[in-house]
């Protein structure tokens, strides 16, 4: 994870004078980061404990996986609010695996497959979480899963965070790397090698695509060139008005904006006081909702029963959620 220099107000000022910004309009402050994350990081809280309580016996990818992402990010920049329901979440995350140890030993998921149990590891890792029994038999679960591929794909379509192979790919190669045990050496690099051919060869075709295959290069170690290459690709997907389009048919929003712009910081080696990234930060202050909420139009049919977590927007809060996430996630990177 990429870090910046402290910055005084009349240097984001400057910043955003050089890009043809208008600092009137938005303003790109310290306070102001710090004053958008605090409205959202109540919300986020909210629809994870409602998802938590009213679906107790299921973590959810997004008002499980990537909360715990956004507000472990928010806490190592020094917000303490949510840190009762970051526990909490984490605590229920570690439970979910532990019940479907047995199940992992022998190749076997869960609801969700790959996607629910990537998600789950890389949140318990963004939240200082130690490999364990139950991990390692989580990396053992991605050793035998669909091992016959060159990478593994989702069981089910939800665009945009459900259906990209690139993603079901990155989650599973990153709890490979951080959790997987000793004795899984061997076979772990056997099938990093494999999914790193594969990865160099196909090329992304979306923005979920390019974004996870971006992050996925970099945990397989790909040629310096090839990264520059992918955030290059991602980069150029910038719209004039400083998003990104989850389809290049579609128009700009927070969610394909906001995992482009972290995607780019932390695999791609772009400065959050770049010009880009300044752009993207201005996109998202502006479609942050009065309440503190990010809205996304979702685009995946339902395939589970609906139910209010908590966060708002209907049918469109899960999709949302995620979205919010990543932008608490992409302002708190900017933060000193």
């Amino acid at each position: 994870m990429k870090r910046i220099l402290p910055a005084t107000l009349a240097f984001f000022t400057l910043l955003t004078l050089a890009w043809g910004g208008k600092p009137n309009q938005v303003d790109l402050s310290v306070v102001a980061l710090r004053a958008a994350i605090e409205k959202s990081l109540p919300l986020l809280a909210a629809g994870a404990r409602g998802s938590r309580e009213k679906r107790a016996q299921c973590f959810t990818c997004h008002s499980q996986g990537l909360t715990i992402l956004a507000l472990s990010a928010a806490r190592a920049k020094g917000f303490k609010t949510q840190d009762e329901e970051l526990r909490k979440q984490v605590k229920f995350t570690v439970d979910f695996l532990a019940t479907n140890q047995k199940q992992y030993l022998v190749g076997k998921g869960q609801g969700g497959q790959i996607d629910t149990a990537g998600y789950a590891l890389w949140a318990l890792d963004a939240a200082d979480e130690k490999p364990d029994a139950t991990t390692g038999a989580v990396a053992e679960y991605f050793l035998r899963w669909q091992s016959e591929l060159d990478y593994w794909k989702p069981t089910n379509r939800r665009p945009p965070t459900q259906q990209s192979l690139f993603t079901s790919s990155y989650l599973a190669l990153y709890g490979l790397k951080v959790f997987g045990t000793p004795e899984q050496k061997e076979r772990r690099e056997q099938r990093f090698a494999q999914v790193r051919a594969w990865l160099l060869k196909t090329p992304a075709q979306d923005t979920e695509d390019r974004v996870f295959r971006l992050r996925a290069l970099q945990v397989v170690d790909a040629p310096a060139a090839e990264l520059r290459k992918a955030a290059q690709e991602l980069l150029q997907k910038q719209k004039p008005d400083g998003g990104w389009a989850q389809l290049d048919t579609m128009e700009t929003d927070v969610y394909a904006t906001a995992t482009a712009l972290v995607a780019l910081n932390e695999a791609g080696g772009l400065a959050t006081t770049s010009a880009v990234y300044l752009k993207g930060l201005r996109y998202l202050l502006e479609k942050q909702l009065p309440d503190g909420s990010w809205h996304v139009v979702t685009r995946s049919v339902p395939i589970q029963t609906y139910f209010e977590s908590g966060y708002p927007h209907g049918k469109d809060q899960f999709v949302s959620v995620s979205a919010a996430a990543w932008a608490t996630i992409a302002l708190t990177h900017a933060l000193p």
